[in-house]
């Protein structure tokens, strides 16, 4: 599976939204693309609820069985929302315009505390005790328009009270 949806939906998709391909964009391309764009989607999987209709050895998180929305409607079994598939076309477009840009690359010794150009000096504000999934987080682009397609098709967070 390339990815989420098709290239004939991709390029609709784009039209729609008023995005313009790159002159000479090759379907090879965007199929690439919609790969690296659904990764991006798949992402969110933890959060996702159900399980994969096709079980570990289905290649993408969708689609799924007991799956529900936010609200607790239930989504049938092996279907793939509209919002999923346009969430990784959205991911797709901007993979496609910026290749890597969905997935950067973290190096915990790679940051900069202190930079200075010519007579300007700058130290920034780091804690020692970042974690790595820590840097991952501060580093992971978000993306408003795929969270907003997303939201209504993760768990929602309800905060617990431990009692003894």
């Amino acid at each position: 599976m390339a990815g989420y949806g098709d290239n004939a939906g991709f390029t609709a998709y784009a039209a729609a939204a008023g995005y313009v391909f790159p002159d000479g964009t090759t379907d090879d391309q965007k199929t690439a693309a919609r790969q690296r764009g659904s990764l991006a989607i798949d992402r969110y999987e933890p959060r996702f609820t159900g399980k994969r209709t096709g079980g570990y050895a289905q290649e993408r998180a969708w689609p799924r069985t007991g799956a529900t929305t936010y609200y607790g409607e239930a989504i049938p079994d092996g279907v793939i929302p509209e919002a999923i598939v346009n969430a990784s076309y959205e991911a797709a477009f901007l993979e496609l315009t910026s290749p890597g840009s969905l997935s950067p690359v973290v190096t915990g010794s790679g940051i900069v505390k202190r930079e200075k150009v010519g007579q300007l000096e700058v130290e920034y504000a780091t804690s020692s005790s970042m974690s790595v999934d820590d840097l991952v987080a501060l580093a992971t682009p978000v993306v408003t328009i795929i969270e907003g397609l997303l939201w209504p098709f993760l768990c929602p967070i309800v905060p617990g009270i431990l009692c003894v």
